[in-house]
């Protein structure tokens, strides 16, 4: 919105500053770090009063999580707030991206703003049925799949790029839409079963998302693209702002979810932000560096699925406790180890995801 702030400006000025992305980034991380600070008490007093016993705690979860009992969930409502109001303000409104990217989030933080609050109102861990989710969940992101593809330059429409080969491009034709479905939705569910210790996935989710804004700005200026060589989508610098506001909301969030958590995130913010994620990869024709920049969220994933599959076939564990944040804490890992050490490992697997931008 303030980027109409150019109108006024003779080329020379302080209003000129609003032309640059980079300007504008800054502004939308400042404005949803205020955001979080100004409004994280009064949501977390409000939901606590209205919430009573707060989320629901699984009886076979770890012991030790009996005693967060209490703590009111729907903090994702935080985040999304001051991603929202960041993004309307910095962002240029006439850019699509912008507005399939706020599209996925808030559709996402929808569905899990329902799934919390059948939680939290029955006071049962069984939310709205996962099929009723990922039924949505499917015909959002089919939508988005079938949005991105429409303003990507022709050579690139339903085309499957791959890091480090940048030449090569692999054509999926009609099975485009589905591929972005399993990205979008497979990245909002992750994030999901990330979300289990305080703090634990709100600090990954800024990292890929810090990671994919440096590539969304790059892959939309083509003398980045040259220099870079990887393949060059008009419009795509803009969810730079996006991705700042994302990271200001989530510090503001962290102050008042780091351990112990006085708020969890919720399905609200986990499946927003990992819709959010997998949208911007998809919009940036980088859906296989998510994979990497998102790495941690992969490894979570895949620890229930193969604790599932294992189970079913052998009737044994391969995990002390599915997602593998919970096997550590059968370990005797502290909570505080688990989350740093993770946090390690997500900032790690962001930097190799970036390199393969440099990669010839």
């Amino acid at each position: 919105m303030l980027y109409w702030l150019t109108l006024l400006s003779d080329g020379g000025d302080f209003f000129n500053l609003f032309r640059y992305i980079t300007f504008r980034a800054g502004g939308a991380f400042l404005t949803a770090l205020i955001f979080g600070f100004l409004f994280g008490k009064p949501l977390i007093a409000v939901l606590r009063r209205t919430q009573g016993k707060g989320q629901p705690i699984r009886g076979d979860g770890p012991q030790q999580h009996f005693a967060k009992a209490g703590t009111p969930t729907m903090g994702g409502l935080l985040i999304v707030g001051a991603l929202l109001t960041s993004t309307l303000m910095w962002a240029r409104l006439d850019n699509p991206f912008i507005w399939l990217v706020l599209f996925v989030t808030m559709s996402f933080a929808a569905i899990g703003f329902a799934d919390d609050y059948a939680k939290v109102s029955k006071q049962n861990v069984n939310g709205v049925s996962g099929k009723v989710r990922l039924l949505l969940g499917f015909l959002i992101a089919g939508i988005a799949g079938y949005w991105a593809a429409q303003y990507h330059p022709a050579d690139l429409q339903y085309q499957l790029a791959l890091p480090v080969f940048k030449n090569t491009l692999v054509n999926l034709g009609f099975l485009f839409v589905p591929f972005a479905i399993i990205v979008i939705v497979g990245s909002a569910n992750a994030v999901n079963l990330t979300d289990g210790l305080d703090g634990l996935a709100i600090m990954p989710v800024m990292i890929a998302a810090g990671a994919l804004g440096v590539i969304s700005y790059a892959v939309g200026r083509v003398d980045f693209t040259e220099y870079l060589d990887v393949h060059y989508v008009p419009g795509t610098g803009e969810i730079l702002i996006f991705t700042a506001g994302l990271f200001g909301g989530g510090l503001g969030f962290l102050w008042y979810n780091a351990p112990p958590a006085a708020v969890f995130m919720g399905d609200t913010g986990s499946l927003a932000l990992g819709g959010a994620l997998g949208a911007i990869a998809v919009a940036t024709k980088h859906e296989l560096v998510l994979a990497i920049v998102g790495g941690l969220f992969v490894v979570e994933a895949m620890s229930v699925i193969i604790q599932v599959l294992y189970f079913k076939r052998t009737g044994k564990r391969v995990f002390l406790m599915a997602p593998i944040h919970h096997h550590y804490e059968k370990k005797g890992w502290a909570e505080p180890t688990i989350v740093i050490r993770f946090w390690i490992i997500s900032l790690i697997l962001a930097m190799i995801g970036l390199a393969t931008l440099k990669v010839r």
